[in-house]
């Protein structure tokens, strides 16, 4: 059951041009914080996870419930930057396929996000930097699903939603068994809550 048990968290490095950690939910795909080191991430997991299902209950949706604050590091690994762009860590349960019901609330969390970054760009115009890293990593994983690549588009936002409506399809298309759908989805939530939270405080 959950919250009866230590739970795990993934500490990813290697972020923001090296100045920045995140720490990952293992049981809660997309739910992340990101911090100057891993102590500070880690550290902020147990409010995070109930910033988390509190959105996630917000948004009509069900949540687990997890009792105590005991979440503990299990595994890290280093975020790369090559010719591609940047490339995220992934680790040893983003190889494990999700279930078809896990896979369906997932991408439902998914969509959620999508929503809630749209509603703060509505107000907010992010740096096109940002843009275009989310948008190049999402027509990566595009890619890696096999899915077919959005059309070009000149302007940043339209890029963005474009990409996103792509990597919608190809993760319906891929379904729940293909290679590191898991860790495909931890990163589009993770990275669409990160972005619509940063535009949050840019606007208080």
């Amino acid at each position: 059951m959950a919250g009866t048990m230590p739970h795990a968290i993934f500490v990813e490095t290697g972020l923001d041009d090296a100045d920045a950690v995140a720490a990952y939910a293992a049981e809660l795909p997309g739910c992340a914080v990101f911090a100057a080191t891993d102590e500070a991430a880690s550290a902020s997991m147990p409010r995070r996870v109930n910033e988390f299902t509190a959105w996630l209950r917000q948004g009509g949706l069900e949540a687990p419930t997890f009792v105590g604050d005991n979440w503990y590091e299990v595994e890290r690994a280093a975020a790369v930057r090559d010719d591609a762009g940047l490339r995220r860590a992934r680790f040893t349960l983003d190889e494990l396929p999700p279930s078809d019901e896990e896979f369906d609330r997932y991408l439902t969390w998914l969509e959620l996000a999508r929503e809630d970054l749209a509603t703060v760009l509505d107000s907010s115009a992010p740096p096109d930097a940002l843009l275009e890293a989310i948008c190049g990593q999402d027509e990566r994983f595009v890619a890696e699903l096999g899915g077919r690549a959005p059309d070009p588009d000149p302007n940043p936002m339209d890029r963005l939603y474009g990409a996103r409506d792509a990597l919608t399809d190809a993760l319906r298309a891929a379904g729940a068994a293909a290679d590191g759908v898991r860790g495909i989805l931890r990163l589009a939530i993770a990275d669409d809550l990160r972005l619509a939270d940063e535009l949050r405080g840019a606007g208080d």
